[in-house]
């Protein structure tokens, strides 16, 4: 079986049922703590919140990747696809929105909230899609590396478990920042918000001006390209990993087929693997704006 998965967006695109951490049992509770704590991010992901709708599939998963996600390799792997992403985006030439915010009233401190905030996701991104990508080699058939040795990271590597996500949900924002959701959703082809966005809408007048610029990049030329090769050189790295934790296809496709038919926990895993390499490109593009 070739090693190479293009992008993949399913058609159409699955109902997906993440399940939020107010709503966590203890069990379930107790794994959100871990993953973010091995992580270091201060919140669970919508990817990982909707692989947890299938119990058994996030169980085997989690338990599978986390002596790998706990390692120096791994958080060597994702600073560099954080590295690739922020190069790539260069290519798409953002224009500094500092003065214009400045001119409107942003003080220096409220930029740098903004900028913290990026900061949250421009790190914590890069885990997430290499859970999903191991998550679609593994249902598709495909192998990780056949165990290996790897060394436990005991420093800091994230910003600040403390930071706060206060989120705009659709239903608190004014008219203005709903229709800035509802522009998102067309353009990305997508039925939902991501945290990201939701967290950025906290400074709605930046937020606006933000998309403003990013979403005509969205849809020209040099855009697809650009996430496409973040897609590409997470694959590829995620190949080149040692599997600690002995994970194997047959493994999580057992697991995910106890939870519900094996090509729904697939497509769910293909949307998500198919839409971080974007949103990691999109929050490299707000970076670069500030």
């Amino acid at each position: 079986m070739s090693d190479i998965i293009e992008r993949l967006k399913p058609a159409p695109v699955p109902a997906v049922h993440p399940v939020p951490e107010y709503a966590a049992d203890a069990r379930l509770h107790a794994v959100y703590e871990d993953t973010k704590s091995v992580l270091q991010v201060p919140w669970m992901g919508v990817v990982t919140m909707a692989f947890a709708h299938y119990p058994n599939f996030y169980a085997a998963l989690w338990d599978g990747l986390r002596p790998l996600a706990a390692s120096r390799e791994f958080v060597d792997a994702c600073a560099d696809l954080r590295a690739h992403a922020e190069a790539e985006v260069e290519k798409l030439e953002a224009k500094s929105l500092v003065d214009t915010l400045k001119d409107s009233g942003y003080g220096a401190r409220e930029i740098d909230a903004i900028r913290a905030m990026i900061e949250i996701f421009s790190h914590g991104n890069m885990p997430y899609l290499m859970i999903a990508t191991a998550a679609r080699l593994l249902l598709e058939g495909h192998a990780l590396a056949d165990g290996g040795s790897v060394s436990a990271y005991d420093g800091r590597h994230g910003p600040s478990m403390q930071n706060s996500l206060p989120l705009i949900e659709p239903h608190h924002a004014d008219t203005p920042t709903v229709r800035v959701y509802d522009d998102i959703k067309a353009t990305l082809g997508l039925p939902f918000v991501n945290t990201d966005y939701r967290a950025l809408a906290r400074w709605p007048s930046y937020f606006a001006r933000a998309w403003g610029g990013l979403a005509p990049k969205v849809l020209s030329a040099e855009y697809e390209p650009v996430v496409t090769s973040v897609h590409d050189f997470a694959v590829a790295r995620m190949r080149t990993l040692p599997n600690p934790g002995g994970l194997t296809s047959a493994t999580l496709v057992s697991a995910a087929r106890k939870d519900a038919p094996a090509d729904e926990v697939l497509n769910v895993v293909r949307l998500f693997q198919w839409l971080l390499p974007g949103l990691i490109t999109n929050v490299a593009y707000f970076r670069a704006q500030l």
